[in-house]
């Protein structure tokens, strides 16, 4: 079966083939760490990790980057508010962000390079796109020379002519940097240092580099020049990853990547995700239990990690994402579904003789066959979420028949094999679970107190003593222990 990605520089499908087979070289453009990361940073960290995770599953070595912006003007701004450096700010935030993504089960990149970090290979990239004729100085500051570089726009699917003509009503007023510029259209790839800033020398004088050149440089240092997957969000490709393209091809003359992919952006309630409008969260406030939606009764109730990586992944990675009430709670109510089929083996698996299985293999896994035909098809992981759902919901009727009639005629080794190809297709996309632990009180109630306490509830019922048998099944259901009342008096009970 052959994996195929929507290529952005395309507009369509295409067939996937790695430069080096076998392996795959991926750069994510990162966040800029200036403050908590939001639902929009949680959806493209977690949807790229996923893709690398299925790639990986697939049998293709991936080396996975993502980066960090550590020099911004939005850091500085937040130095400057709190009184303190713009190191100390990108290290706090950079700390949260994996304690973030943790939280979430998203597993850490191969290497996460830094704007500062990357110094001399972005001064070099500077200099050689100068001595291409592609970028020139102006009073400190060095400008790349939109113009020069004829595919411009091939990405975004944008033309200089047009966006002129759109920018007519604004480009009347100058800024101090417009003043500089050869054309309206050069962006920085030097920005020469303001009192009060943090700087590092150059050959065009003390500054610091503009944003867009910082990624080139990452990507270039850390995967060379031509890169397999290059991946964000939608809202990057144009002008950061035009930008990118424009800077790195005109200095190698070779494709920057061969595949972009980007990821839609998340609404609230089908608006704009922004803290003006108050819909603004975080992660840890969304999953501490600390954030509800406008108009709306605090909930002071914490999400499950799982439940927000369902709720991602449930829709196709490049649509938008709408955050509402019924979605987070249909999400919350699907990972309950997913939760009980994972944990099928570790509560019947005894019941079900697992342990003393010959265990082999059943030939064909038509699940993890189907699973694979839908997620090849440009990371449709929604569809794979699809074939979970069926495999969980057939073990929870499975479960279900067990508590309720003490078996099930079902092949106990086709069970097992059922089960581990939930667990093992749900790891794929990063859904795993605990066994749930018994408390100490349950720990410490043997078969025969139960069978006692059950005893005493069936007398107090004979006797039409009510309140006393529901406070023996409240009594038994604190301590993790459930009664299934049978016709005939009889009473099974399961922990």
């Amino acid at each position: 079966m052959t994996i195929t990605f929507h290529n952005t520089l395309a507009r369509k499908k295409e067939a996937f083939t790695p430069l080096e087979s076998g392996k795959v070289r991926m750069y994510c453009c990162g966040i800029t760490v200036y403050d908590y990361c939001h639902l929009g940073h949680a959806r493209t960290c977690l949807i790229w990790d996923v893709a690398r995770r299925y790639l990986q599953w697939r049998g293709y070595d991936v080396t996975y980057i993502q980066n960090f912006t550590d020099i911004d003007d939005k850091i500085l701004n937040r130095a400057r508010k709190e009184g303190i450096t713009m190191e100390e700010v990108s290290e706090r935030f950079i700390a949260a962000y994996f304690e973030d993504m943790k939280r979430l089960g998203i597993g850490e990149a191969d290497v996460y390079p830094r704007a500062t970090h990357t110094l001399d290979g972005i001064k070099r990239l500077v200099t050689e796109l100068e001595e291409k004729g592609y970028a020139y100085p102006s009073q400190g500051d060095v400008y790349y020379q939109v113009r020069q570089f004829k595919q411009y726009g091939q990405l975004s699917g944008r033309k200089l002519e047009d966006m002129q003509a759109g920018a007519s009503g604004r480009v009347a007023v100058e800024s101090a940097e417009d003043t500089k510029k050869k054309d309206p259209f050069d962006f920085a790839l030097w920005k020469a240092s303001k009192p009060g800033e943090p700087a590092w020398e150059s050959p065009w004088g003390s500054g610091r580099p503009g944003w867009h050149i910082e990624c080139s440089a990452m990507v270039r240092d850390r995967l060379g020049e031509t890169i397999d997957i290059h991946v964000g969000g939608s809202d990057l490709v144009f002008p950061h990853h035009e930008n990118e393209i424009a800077q790195s091809e005109a200095v190698t003359g070779k494709p920057l990547a061969r595949y972009w992919m980007h990821n839609g952006m998340v609404r609230v309630n089908g608006e704009k995700m922004s803290k003006s409008l108050g819909n603004f969260t975080t992660i840890r406030d969304l999953l501490d239990g600390k954030w509800w939606f406008p108009n709306q009764t605090p909930r002071d109730k914490p999400i499950e990690p799982m439940a927000i990586r369902l709720f991602v992944l449930q829709a196709h990675y490049r649509k938008p994402l709408d955050f509402t009430e019924d979605a987070l709670e249909a999400a919350a109510n699907g990972w309950q579904t997913l939760k009980e089929g994972l944990l099928f083996g570790d509560k019947y698996g005894k019941q079900l003789n697992w342990d003393n299985l010959d265990i082999l293999a059943t030939g064909t896994n038509l699940w993890a066959e189907r699973f694979t035909a839908i997620i090849d098809d440009d990371l449709n992981f929604a569809g794979g979420l699809a074939v979970l759902f069926e495999i969980a919901k057939e073990l929870r009727k499975e479960g279900n028949i067990i508590v309720h009639e003490g078996k099930t005629e079902t092949d106990s080794l086709q069970l097992y094999h059922q089960w581990r190809s939930l667990v093992e297709l749900a790891e794929v996309l990063g859904f795993t679970v605990e066994p749930e632990a018994e408390s100490e009180a349950t720990e410490g109630l043997s078969d025969a107190d139960i069978e006692t306490l059950i005893q005493k509830r069936t007398e107090a019922r004979k006797a039409k003593d009510f309140a006393e048998s529901d406070r023996i099944r409240d009594e038994l259901s604190a301590q993790g222990i459930t009664l299934i009342d049978q016709p005939g008096g009889v009473t099974k009970w399961h922990r």
